[in-house]
């Protein structure tokens, strides 16, 4: 073949390999585009949805607004009623920019995308190794589809390995009252066995966000409470009967409540002899706190044991901060109260929660929190999959929100906006007596205080202020609100309840003698302590 011919095939090949690459180019960007296209429509859906289920409480919310605001209007005058108005106005007007900046702190996972992206485009231009752009845009449209339509089937689905289910043979009904069921927990592991004559525990969990969260995922080793029962501890949990049908729940004080805790007390002394250690978590830690302190437990609960719990809620920066940024005319618990058919006021129990979002709007923002849950499952490298323990905790958020029973909430709301005393007394009274702090120390209760160091739900304040009065004992948890109940209740985690273990930041009433004890394994020393001979 002479030069000419020779030159002629080059100039074929190259064509060819550049028409190749061109259409393989074309054919790359005809799939990003339609990979693209299903993103941006999966997008909208999402973006809609979360938005949906951010504001759901709203429509409760303004039905309790107007019926409050038809009471107010008729004593106020119109010219006050007008700069109220205003004075909401801006607060709102605050709120939506503080929800408006919120996707602002999600910059290092934009600037990501636009950089995996820009490599995409470069190895589809160039012809280069790698994830080209169709690959993606498909794989983010594939992410996008598992956190809106996977991930929500997903959330309902676990409800069958979620939280207590009473009607199977794990549990025992040991007590009940018009208002509460007592249950025992049996241990999950089928080769421990319960030690009668062993300390007992009653676990008393928080009235808004109900007893599940304390039933994390069993199955998977991951259960506050089980993580007592499974060291063979006598572990028992109070659970509040349903609001909607129970007219005594709607009507209960906070003195049913003690008393209703101390009969629950009776029974177990008298089943295992000895007298009980009360546990509350969250809002149950300030339940426990004013029924010891009441004088209606004396004999029968002699230690105490406090998870993430507000005992000064006005201590609690945040929360304050927000009430104060309020119009005074609407810092009223009011604004959450609803008849039921019978008449009955109860607290909606969904509007309190979107308080608690509000409060914290830059962070629970509806595109701040579908980017949130985009980032957690965009994982470089790996397939994006939906494991048990994020589909069970927003399980909870969604689905356990319950109403609450208005003298309850009217207790608890004063805990967050009349401080304690100089002289340790609580702004509640029980059975018209004062409750005093001091007489943990006077009656020799110990005390073990729980905390988490992230926790943006009960400010670490708010939790520690008995420890101005009282020589309690501190332990510090990494992680946030909930972290005892779903990462730490796992025996072989880092910081497990039933294990001692060294925290880096010291605390007031930490023990001087030692690191952190968890729940548990504070309950496995008292049990130790009082079974060894005087």
């Amino acid at each position: 073949m002479d030069k000419s011919g020779s030159s002629s095939v080059q100039d074929y090949n190259i064509w060819l390999e550049s028409f190749q690459r061109t259409s393989k180019w074309q054919s790359q960007t005809f799939e990003a585009f339609l990979n693209s296209l299903k993103g941006v429509i999966i997008f909208g859906n999402g973006l809609l949805r979360y938005t949906s289920d951010f504001m759901a409480p709203a429509w409760n919310a303004a039905g309790c607004f107007l019926s409050s605001e038809r009471r107010k209007l008729q004593h106020t005058p119109v010219v006050q009623s007008l700069s109220d108005y205003a004075d909401l106005g801006r607060f709102n007007a605050n709120l939506y920019a503080k929800a408006a900046l919120s996707p602002l702190a999600l910059n290092d996972y934009a600037l990501r995308q636009i950089n995996e992206a820009f490599l995409a485009m470069l190895n589809t231009l160039f012809d280069r190794e790698g994830e080209d752009l169709a690959q993606f845009t498909g794989r983010k449209a594939q992410l996008l589809d598992l956190v809106v339509n996977d991930y929500p089937k997903a959330i309902t689905e676990i409800k069958a390995e979620y939280g207590f289910h009473f009607d199977r043979d794990r549990y025992v009904k040991a007590g009940e009252t018009e208002r509460f069921e007592l249950y025992q927990v049996l241990p999950w592991d089928p080769r421990v066995k319960v030690k009668e004559d062993g300390k007992p525990v009653i676990i008393i969990p928080p009235y808004v966000l109900g007893a599940n969260i304390l039933a994390f995922l069993p199955g998977e080793n991951k259960s506050y409470s089980h993580c007592f029962a499974n060291q063979g501890i006598p572990t028992y949990i109070r659970i509040m009967k349903e609001i909607e049908t129970n007219e005594a729940v709607q009507l209960m004080t906070l003195e049913d409540d003690t008393l209703d805790t101390r009969l629950f007390c009776e029974r177990v002394v008298a089943k295992h002899g000895r007298p009980v250690t009360l546990n509350g978590f969250c809002q149950g830690g300030y339940l426990t706190t004013v029924a010891i302190l009441s004088g209606e437990l004396d004999g029968l609960a002699d230690a105490h044991i406090t998870s993430v719990a507000p005992i000064d809620g006005s201590r609690s920066t945040s929360l304050v901060e927000f009430m104060s940024d309020t119009p005074i005319r609407f810092r009223d618990l009011g604004y959450s109260v609803k008849s039921l058919p019978n008449g009955i006021p109860v607290v909606d129990g969904s509007i309190l929660s979107w308080v608690y979002k509000l409060k914290s709007i830059d962070k629970e923002a509806p595109v701040y929190t579908f980017l949130r849950d985009l980032l957690m499952f965009d994982k470089p490298g790996q397939v994006a999959r939906i494991n048990k323990t994020a589909a069970a905790i927003n399980h909870w958020m969604l689905y356990d929100k319950t109403d609450l029973p208005l003298a309850i909430t009217q207790a608890s709301f004063a805990s967050y906006t009349i401080p304690i005393t100089e002289d340790g007394t609580l702004p509640v009274k029980l059975f018209n007596r004062p409750l005093n702090l001091k007489r943990f120390k006077e009656k020799h209760v110990p005390w073990l205080i729980c905390i988490a160091e992230k926790d943006d739900l009960v400010d670490e304040a708010a939790s520690l202020a008995p420890l101005d009065w009282v020589d309690a004992e501190v332990t510090v948890f990494p992680k946030g609100h909930t972290a005892m109940a779903t990462s730490w209740s796992l025996p072989t985690s880092e910081c497990a309840l039933d294990a001692c273990f060294s925290h880096p930041h010291a605390r007031p009433g930490s023990r001087p003698d030692g690191p952190c004890r968890g729940p548990v394994r504070y309950q496995l020393d008292l049990d130790e302590a009082h079974s060894q001979p005087n």
